[in-house]
């Protein structure tokens, strides 16, 4: 890869891997929506990306190939450790970091990586329960479930929530709805109502497409 695509690069097969963990293959449409691009310039990308072997491209959408699923891991890695490094050393909040990370995932050398998740004791997760993959690309998985699939009086624990979007996590936040906390499906609206969950002693009604960014084991 040239060095001046390689930022670019680096952020179609991130977004890819995660995409992959809800849609397989990935609608082209899916990703110019995630990255925020035109269908056609996203088209046009992914032509190099098949030149180049990191996806496989067909009718249904694009997957990674391995090579194109080893960079994207390291990314991931890199990403979500330079979140950690933000929250627990530099004081940023959680719904601060994710453009920051963004940008420090393509210029962290491989010995200032090794220095960052040594520093911060090697962490599994980064601050929103996202698993950070070992120098090997190795994930810790979980079987999980989005907290719109729970139904009346079924509890879990929250592992993650989606890292993207600030004000939804500044909402979350408010309402005590972070990683390792215990919540409970009081009632399930019917018709795509909401949630009434319980944490902490409180109740909220959120809205389904919210809780389904929430995932619970």
């Amino acid at each position: 890869m040239k060095e001046a695509d390689t930022p670019r690069i680096e952020e179609y097969l991130e977004s890819i891997y995660k995409l992959q963990q809800e849609q397989h293959p990935v609608s082209t449409s899916r990703l110019a929506e995630h990255l925020k691009l035109s269908p056609p310039s996203v088209s046009e990308m992914v032509k190099k990306l098949v030149q180049k072997g990191l996806v496989n491209h067909t009718e249904k959408g694009v997957c990674l190939t391995g090579e194109g699923g080893n960079i994207a891991k390291k990314v991931i890695r890199r990403h979500r450790l330079s979140e950690r490094l933000l929250t627990d050393v530099l004081g940023f909040k959680w719904d601060e970091v994710h453009d920051e990370a963004c940008r420090l995932e393509h210029a962290i050398s491989p010995e200032m990586e090794d220095r960052i998740a040594s520093s911060l004791g090697n962490p599994k997760t980064c601050p929103h329960g996202h698993p950070i993959p070992d120098k090997d690309g190795v994930f810790v998985k979980e079987k999980l479930k989005p907290l719109s699939e729970l139904k009346a009086n079924d509890k879990g624990i929250i592992v993650s929530v989606f890292e993207e979007d600030p004000k939804m996590l500044q909402y979350l936040a408010s309402l005590g709805l972070i990683p390792n906390v215990c919540v409970r499906v009081e009632e399930v609206a019917p018709f795509g109502g909401p949630l009434i969950v319980c944490v902490a002693g409180s109740r909220y009604a959120l809205g389904r497409e919210v809780a389904s960014k929430i995932k619970v084991k």
